[in-house]
């Protein structure tokens, strides 16, 4: 039990669960749109998470403890660095003209975690409120607009309206570990829980979500897609107003983040009915 327990731990730690979430919204975007699968562009998003997210948490942790890591972090770095390669491969392969299309969002994710702000001190991530708008800008860049651009469809109010619905629903899912992160935070990082209360807080997701299903209602016609999408509506809200800042140690990092890649197997046993 003991070897599971740090196999699990390692999904966890390492991103490789919040990297097939990311995937999942991908593969829920194809769906939506109709693309064919496209495994270079799927897989160069999915390494390219673990690296970044990895890149975020450790890089700093690094830097300050670097001749005294523990063995954990250790395994953790030499994982993230072949998951680089990974990247590297799949972005030789993706069409240049869409690795153009990912450079906005790859200047953020580098830029939420390397200071440049207030004497580069400072990183995206330890700006108020910005914290939250960056990392679904960026999920919503990578898993919507990357996709249908590399398919070359036009822009069209559809794909405007299903990247403003992943925005939201990526803010939403960001809230618990919000809320979680309370006791924790700076006094300076003014996270939205921390401004207007954990009950507020769920109300504020609440009216995000309801958005996204009137969205999720201007973008599709058919059942095989409204009828999940409602399914991962509900599980979300349940989800949302059961967290609490004492929450469990996976309640955030393992089943909320498990609620996307739900959504997706759902989508595809109703696709494939």
């Amino acid at each position: 039990m003991r070897f599971l327990k740090l196999i699990f731990d390692f999904y966890i730690k390492a991103s490789i669960h919040v990297a097939i979430a990311v995937y999942a919204f991908l593969r829920i975007t194809e769906i939506y749109f109709d693309l064919p699968y496209n495994s270079n562009l799927n897989y160069f998003v999915f390494f390219g998470t673990i690296t970044g997210y990895n890149f975020v948490k450790y890089a700093g942790v690094a830097k300050l403890h670097h001749r005294s890591l523990t063995n954990s972090l250790k395994v953790i770095q030499i994982f993230s660095f072949f998951c680089f390669l990974g990247l590297c491969y799949y972005a030789y392969l993706v069409p240049i003209k869409t690795l153009y299309y990912t450079l906005p969002f790859i200047a953020l994710t580098i830029l939420y975690g390397v200071p440049f702000l207030s004497g580069f001190d400072k990183t995206l991530r330890e700006v108020s409120y910005l914290k939250i708008v960056v990392v679904a800008l960026v999920w919503a860049g990578f898993t919507v607009l990357i996709p249908a651009m590399e398919e070359e469809k036009q822009t069209s109010i559809n794909i405007v309206l299903l990247m403003l619905q992943r925005f939201l629903i990526v803010v939403v899912l960001i809230l618990p570990f919000d809320i979680r992160d309370v006791k924790y935070d700076a006094i300076s990082l003014q996270t939205i829980p921390k401004k207007i209360g954990v009950e507020k807080t769920k109300r504020l997701g609440l009216m995000l979500m309801v958005f996204s299903l009137i969205l999720e209602y201007l973008t599709s016609t058919s059942n095989t897609v409204k009828t999940p999408f409602m399914i991962f509506f509900f599980l979300v809200i349940i989800f949302l107003m059961r967290a609490k800042i004492d929450q469990s140690k996976y309640y955030s990092s393992f089943y909320i983040e498990s609620l996307p890649i739900v959504w997706w197997l759902i989508l595809l046993g109703f696709d494939n009915f």
